[in-house]
């Protein structure tokens, strides 16, 4: 088969695949590269080229540094000093919401800022009476607008940088997207505020998060606990409950309140057996008790995953919303020191952020599993996988004969009617398939079209990177706005109407501000 008849032909079937949502996208990728193999198209290396390619490396290490600012409360400590002095008022929240993502997010991905600030966005609407689904379709836009701040915000900003350098070029800045990202952010702001009232529904969502202080009140009205709240879910340690399950190891056992645990690592601080709260110093454990435990977090974690008991709450999602919790100053620090490194330049990107990850890991602020978890695989495979086909793309002539039927219908039009076509193709994709491999796609074709034309890649990759962070249409465009579905009660109509005035707002954004930076 013609290399460049296969290439086309295995894009397709990739955007077939990615739309009916039938495969997963790993397996789409990794099918991709492997196409790409046995057609003949790329060599072997060249086909799994993407798995050590350094901008694989790099955002899979801020994966790492992400979770570091999670799991340590340094997110939730911003979310509650910043939202705690917003007051009730809807607007007021709102702007401040948004900002708080949009922020966040330029630092530890849309993804992140929108998981980390959910449960506290949910308590806070709560607490001003106000539904939950008008809080958190803004919360997931804002932070999809903030990616646009800053290189880390979003893997596309560092695809593009990529692009724009390889093609002759030069990559963008650390803080250069923040040109663009930051009128951006306003502009999505006052937008939010102008049309979610009218725009979005008005229903409870179906999960209600865990309000920190309402815990560990309810905890000592059940338990009879005269501790504070600091005491009871501190920093470095906290409670968790245990329920004890059929077959369990712990069945006969005796224990007693204020005993501590075998391995003298945990303390017993009640025993729960119905309504009843059971006193004595033998206490023999049935199937279905309750046992609240003290310690640090570390153990508490170790305890709920044994074999034979069940957390009530698990420990791992309740430490993460203490604010300052253990290892935050370390995070706080390693994070300021890769921000030099990549602001600087005195490093490749990719190796800033190994830096960083690896320094997490050996002080203790993110154990070894925790970071391998905090990865997420699939995005990595899929950026992985995808690359080969772009390269494909470019060593074929693919993109060159795309790009040439392109103008071949825009005739003599300028550069900016051609940046329009690009810019609305990469918006109906990225409704439909992940952003980033939208951007794979498109990005060899941008590069083809702006050498043809002889104008400057910088107006094309950066327009190309606005437009995939307008994933605004459908729940399914963007993680995040899957996210808060459930918790906002909203449904899959929900999305286009506050999303449609945000991405034409996007498209505008990218077709006529963005050249005015980046000249052609």
């Amino acid at each position: 088969m013609d290399p460049v008849v296969a290439t086309l032909v295995i894009l397709v079937l990739a955007v077939v695949a990615f739309v009916s949502n039938r495969v997963p996208l790993g397996i789409v990728a990794i099918g991709v590269a492997l196409a790409l193999y046995f057609t003949g198209v790329l060599t072997i290396n060249e086909a799994f080229a993407g798995f050590g390619d350094p901008t694989v490396l790099f955002i899979a290490a801020l994966f790492v540094v992400s979770e570091s600012l999670d799991a340590s409360g340094v997110m939730a400590w911003a979310g509650q000093k910043v939202i705690g002095r917003a007051g009730t008022k809807r607007t007021t929240l709102i702007i401040v919401i948004s900002l708080l993502a949009a922020l966040v997010s330029a630092i530890i991905s849309v993804n992140g800022a929108t998981a980390a600030l959910l449960p506290l966005v949910v308590v806070v609407a709560a607490r001003a009476a106000l539904p939950a689904s008008q809080m958190l379709m803004p919360l997931a836009f804002a932070a999809s607008a903030g990616s646009l701040l800053l290189l880390t915000g979003t893997p596309v900003n560092i695809i593009v940088s990529d692009f724009a350098a390889n093609s002759g070029a030069r990559a963008f800045g650390y803080w250069e997207f923040a040109l663009v990202g930051v009128p951006v952010v306003v502009g999505a702001v006052i937008l939010l505020v102008l049309f979610s009232k009218r725009l979005l529904p008005e229903r409870a969502g179906a999960i209600m998060p865990m309000d920190l202080v309402r815990h560990a009140r309810l905890l000592r009205d059940q338990y009879s606990l005269s501790m504070e709240t600091g005491v009871i879910l501190g920093a470095s340690s906290g409670v968790s409950e245990i329920v004890v399950a059929p077959r369990s190891p712990l069945i006969g056992e005796s224990v007693s309140p204020g005993m501590k645990t075998p391995a003298g690592d945990l303390v017993v601080l009640a025993v729960r057996r119905g309504d009843d709260l059971l006193k004595g110093p033998d206490i023999a454990v049935q199937m279905g008790d309750v046992l609240l435990l003290q310690g640090t977090w570390d153990e508490l974690s170790r305890h709920a995953a044994a074999p034979g008991v069940l957390a009530v709450d698990a420990p791992e999602l309740m430490r993460r919303s203490v604010p300052l919790g253990s290892g935050a100053k370390r995070a706080l620090v390693i994070l300021g020191l890769m921000v030099v490194l990549l602001s600087t330049g005195l490093v490749p990107a990719a190796v800033a952020a190994l830096l960083a990850a690896g320094a997490l890991v050996v002080t203790g602020t993110v154990s070894p599993t925790r970071a391998y978890r905090s990865i997420s695989w699939t995005t990595i495979v899929l950026i992985a996988g995808m690359i080969p086909l772009s390269t494909a793309f470019t060593k074929t002539g693919a993109a060159d004969l795309v790009a040439g039927y392109l103008l071949s219908i825009l005739g003599d039009a300028s550069p900016h009617l051609a940046l329009l076509v690009l810019v609305v193709v990469t918006v109906v994709l990225s409704q439909l398939i992940s952003n980033t491999a939208t951007v794979l796609i498109v990005a060899p074709i941008a590069l083809s079209i702006a050498a043809t034309m002889e104008v400057s890649v910088l107006p094309f990759m950066m327009a190309l990177t606005v437009a995939g962070a307008s994933a605004f249409l459908t729940p399914i465009a963007t993680p995040a706005n899957l996210m808060v579905m459930e918790p906002g009660g909203y449904k899959f109509g929900d999305y286009w109407k506050l999303g449609t005035p945000l991405t034409l707002f996007f498209i505008v954004m990218a077709v006529l501000y963005v050249p005015l930076i980046w000249p052609f």
